[in-house]
Order: C-alpha cells, then sequence, then structure tokens
C-alpha cells in the first residue's frame, strides 16, 4: 500500500498525523507532499499549528473528525 493510501486510511479511521507520526509508521519524510497530494485528490484535509518544545509543526486530520 503506497504512502498516501496509508495516511488516508490512517485518517480516516479518526487520528492526526504529524510529520514524526509519519515518519515513525509509514517511513514517510515528506508528509507535506503526500497531504498536498490528497488535497488535490479531493479529500478535505485540515491543518493545525502545534508548538512543541518551543518548536512548531503542523499537524493534519479529516475534516469533521
Amino acid at each position: 500500500m503506497s504512502q498516501e493510501k496509508q495516511i488516508l486510511k490512517y485518517m480516516q479511521s479518526g487520528n492526526s498525523i504529524t510529520p514524526m507520526d509519519a515518519l515513525l509508521l509509514f517511513a514517510c519524510f515528506r508528509l507535506g507532499a503526500r497531504i498536498y497530494d490528497l488535497k488535490n485528490s479531493g479529500y478535505k484535509i485540515k491543518t493545525r499549528s502545534v508548538t512543541y518544545n518551543g518548536k512548531q509543526f503542523a499537524a493534519y486530520s479529516m475534516e469533521g473528525k
């Protein structure tokens, strides 16, 4: 199964995903690119900014979840 499909299935299960999650779960170094591809395929994905230990990154989830 492609990384894109794995990430989609993970988010459709109600999970949000961060770049670190993507790396650890799916060996995906470019989560932003996969999210971009999913959005271009018509999936409604929301992005929220997370700050942890002074570092800022994105967390993605399906809209309505």
